[in-house]
C-alpha cells in the first residue's frame, strides 16, 4: 500500500493541535476556576469589612445617646466609618480595594478602642460620683432632719425661757375707802366709797431681765368703765385703758407694789356691784381681783 507523506503530515499537524487545543482548554478551565474562586475570596473579605463597620456604626449609635459629652468625638469617629462603609459598598471587590479598606479598618479600629477605653474610663468615673452623690444626698438628708429637730428644740427652749421669763403677779388685793383730808376710812359702802388701794406682789424670777417695769392697773366699774381713767396706751396692735401706771425697778426679787387710786369727779359716787382689778405688765396680763361695793 501506497502512502501519502503529505496525508500522513496533515493527520499528524491535526493530532497535535487537538492534543494542544485539549491541554489548553484544561488549563484555561483551571484558570478560570482558580481566578472564579479568588474572586470570591476577595467578595467575601468585602462583606467582612462591610459588617465591621456596619456594626462600629451601630456602637456608635448606642454610644451617643448615653454619653453628650463626648458628643463631637463620637460623631466624627461615626463619620469617618459611614464614609468608609458607602465608599466600600460602592467599589468592585479589587485586592488593592480590599486591601486599602483593610488597613483603614484597623486604623478606625484603634481609633475606636482608644475612644470606647476613654468612654470606659469615664463611665467609671461616673458611676463613682453617682454613688458620692447618694452619700452626699443622704448625708444632707440626715443633718437636715438633725437641723430640723434641733430648730424645734430651740425653738421650744426659745418658748419655754421666754413664757419663764415672763413677770408674775401674786397677793393681789384690793381695798376700798373713803378719802377725806387726807384720811382714810376703809368702806364697802359703794355711795361712802371715793378710792381704792390696791397691793401686788411681783414674784422672784432670776430669768426676768432686770430693770424698770410699766405696771399698768386697770379698775373696771360695774357700768362697764375704766375707774380714773388715765388715758390710753398702744402696744403694736392691742391698745389698753388704764386706771394708774407704776414704773417699778424690778431686781429679779419679790417685789411689793402699792398704789392708791382716786376716783375722777365723773365717777362719783361709787355704783353698787362687782369692780375688776386687773394688773398688766405693758401688754401682758399679769392677774386680776375683784371687790364688791354694795
Amino acid at each position: 500500500m501506497i502512502v501519502n507523506p503529505q496525508l500522513f503530515n496533515y493527520r499528524l499537524i491535526i493530532s497535535s493541535l487537538l492534543v494542544v487545543l485539549t491541554v489548553l482548554g484544561i488549563y484555561s478551565f483551571n484558570k478560570y476556576k482558580s481566578i472564579e474562586s479568588y474572586e470570591g475570596f476577595l467578595k467575601q473579605e468585602k462583606v467582612l469589612i462591610e459588617t465591621e463597620l456596619s456594626e462600629m456604626l451601630l456602637s456608635y449609635d448606642d454610644l451617643s445617646q448615653d454619653y453628650s459629652l463626648m458628643a463631637s468625638q463620637l460623631q466624627e469617629a461615626k463619620l469617618e466609618t459611614k464614609m468608609a462603609l458607602d465608599s466600600l459598598r460602592l467599589l468592585n471587590s479589587d485586592l488593592s480595594i480590599v486591601t486599602r479598606f483593610k488597613e483603614q479598618l484597623i486604623v478606625l479600629k484603634s481609633k475606636s478602642k482608644v475612644l470606647l477605653s476613654t468612654i470606659d474610663s469615664l463611665n467609671s468615673v461616673n458611676k463613682k460620683l453617682q454613688k458620692e452623690k447618694r452619700y452626699a444626698l443622704s448625708t444632707i438628708k440626715k443633718n437636715t432632719n438633725t437641723i430640723n429637730n434641733l430648730e424645734e428644740a430651740n425653738d421650744s427652749l426659745n418658748k419655754s425661757i421666754s413664757n419663764a421669763a415672763v413677770l408674775k403677779a401674786s397677793n393681789i388685793k384690793a381695798q376700798s375707802y373713803k378719802l377725806k383730808s387726807g384720811k382714810k376710812r376703809l368702806t364697802d359702802k359703794a355711795k361712802r366709797a371715793n378710792a381704792m388701794d390696791v397691793c401686788i406682789t411681783l414674784n422672784e424670777n432670776p430669768l426676768a431681765l432686770k430693770g424698770k417695769k410699766d405696771i399698768y392697773i386697770q379698775i373696771v366699774g360695774p357700768d362697764g368703765n375704766v375707774l380714773a381713767d388715765k388715758g390710753e396706751v398702744k402696744f403694736g396692735d392691742s391698745s389698753l385703758i388704764y386706771s394708774s401706771k407704776q414704773i417699778v425697778d424690778y431686781n429679779n426679787e419679790n417685789l411689793e407694789v402699792c398704789t392708791a387710786i382716786v376716783a375722777d369727779e365723773d365717777d362719783k359716787p361709787f355704783l353698787k356691784g362687782y369692780y375688776f382689778i386687773t394688773i398688766f405688765h405693758r401688754n401682758i396680763k399679769l392677774g386680776g381681783t375683784s371687790i364688791q361695793l354694795n
